[in-house]
């Protein structure tokens, strides 16, 4: 099940995700053309939850622990890893751009990647292998649109085999099902493996928090206004 976009059209120009995409896209570019390789670069810029957690940086970091926060948060693995989270954040970002505003959209991303990247720290906390990936702060904007628009409809592909269908879903469905995904494989996962992989619960850490917090982000007028529009 892949959504691809939403009808709950916006009537400002969404530039803070539009930059967020861009930059990310840039900053892959960089991954994929440095002499530096992707991996040594992952190495020295990606958020390691051990040293997250005591702010001690370890000898293969060139950033320091509270940098490596951001600087992770535009690093990705691959093209599908890039590609999914712009999709999402393309998909549900301008929304919420356009219900907080430009400057507390912005606020918000980063702290939903920083609630992300500690969350994957307390469930790793000995782990010293780099965490990448725009996915925790993207889960921070699917948590505030579940909560803000539980009805929108999302369009989305569903494949059967060799065949799709395009179908129409409430967001409440195709958003809960994805934080069922991450809850069931961060268990799995966690099960299974004990660590590495595929970081579930910064998915989760950074879901919740955009559910739980993104109402206090919503500037006064227009909760007031929300309300008496609907």
């Amino acid at each position: 099940m892949i959504p691809y976009k939403d009808d709950n059209p916006v009537h400002v120009v969404p530039y803070v995700t539009i930059g967020l995409i861009a930059l990310n896209v840039l900053v892959f570019l960089w991954e994929v053309f440095s002499p530096l390789g992707m991996q040594r670069i992952v190495f020295r810029y990606g958020a390691v939850p051990v040293s997250l957690l005591s702010m001690e940086p370890l000898p293969f970091q060139h950033v320091h622990p509270a940098a490596s926060v951001f600087t992770a948060m535009f690093l990705h693995g691959g093209l599908f890893h890039v590609g999914g989270n712009m999709l999402y954040l393309w998909i549900f970002g301008d929304n919420i751009e356009a219900r907080l505003g430009h400057c507390r959209f912005l606020l918000f991303y980063l702290l939903s990647g920083i609630a992300a990247a500690y969350a994957h720290s307390l469930s790793e906390p000995t782990s010293t292998i780099p965490m990448i990936g725009a996915s925790g702060a993207v889960s921070g904007v699917l948590g505030a649109y579940l909560l803000l628009y539980p009805r929108a409809q999302v369009y989305t592909l569903v494949f059967f085999g060799f065949f799709y269908q395009v179908i129409r879903l409430p967001a409440l469905i195709v958003i809960g099902f994805w934080a069922i995904i991450q809850f069931v494989n961060g268990l799995t996962a966690k099960a299974l493996m004990g660590g590495g992989g595929v970081a579930w619960f910064a998915h989760l850490g950074g879901f919740l928090f955009g559910l739980l917090v993104v109402r206090a982000f919503i500037p006064r007028a227009r909760r007031y206004f929300h309300r008496g529009w609907w």
